[in-house]
């Protein structure tokens, strides 16, 4: 068996610390990101006279959108990346979408990247601000989905 420690000099490898970075601009870090996957597409070849299995080739792939979740913070950095892609900020641009470079860091405790997913030209398709009530005494959080062309993945030497 796999001895996981070894990735983090003695820890064992948590999910909840992890950060976002766009454009080396440190958006802060967040309580869930999901998205995290690849998929391979498969097409299926049926030979004549082969009864015994199906060809499979591999095609397309396909990345989902990332979606992070977090509790509003004081920094500006993620809506103003967000109004980059959208709204005014978008019309400034000749109604043009910079692609920008973006990465996603598991961070030990001290801070340290363990494992980062370098994100190929993602963008803010969706923002979600917290739900207001004054019946509830609930953390208030935000949320935006990142569409992206894929990513690669590195861990910290």
């Amino acid at each position: 068996m796999f001895d996981t420690t070894t990735l983090t000099g003695g820890e064992p490898p948590v999910s909840n610390r992890f950060t976002l970075v766009i454009d080396n601009v440190p958006i802060g870090m967040f309580l869930e990101v999901s998205g995290l996957e690849v998929t391979v597409g498969v097409e299926e070849y049926l030979e004549g006279g082969q009864n015994g299995y199906v060809h499979k080739f591999p095609k397309g792939i396909t990345w989902p959108n990332l979606v992070f979740r977090r509790g509003i913070t004081n920094s500006d950095a993620l809506f103003d990346w967000v109004n980059r892609s959208s709204g005014e900020g978008f019309a400034a641009n000749h109604d043009k979408l910079v692609r920008t470079t973006g990465s996603v860091s598991i961070v030990d405790f001290e801070g340290k990247p363990m494992r980062t997913w370098s994100l190929i030209e993602p963008f803010p398709v969706r923002w979600v601000g917290p739900r207001l009530s004054a019946k509830e005494a609930t953390v208030l959080e935000e949320e935006v989905e990142v569409a992206h062309h894929g990513f690669t993945s590195r861990t910290a030497k």
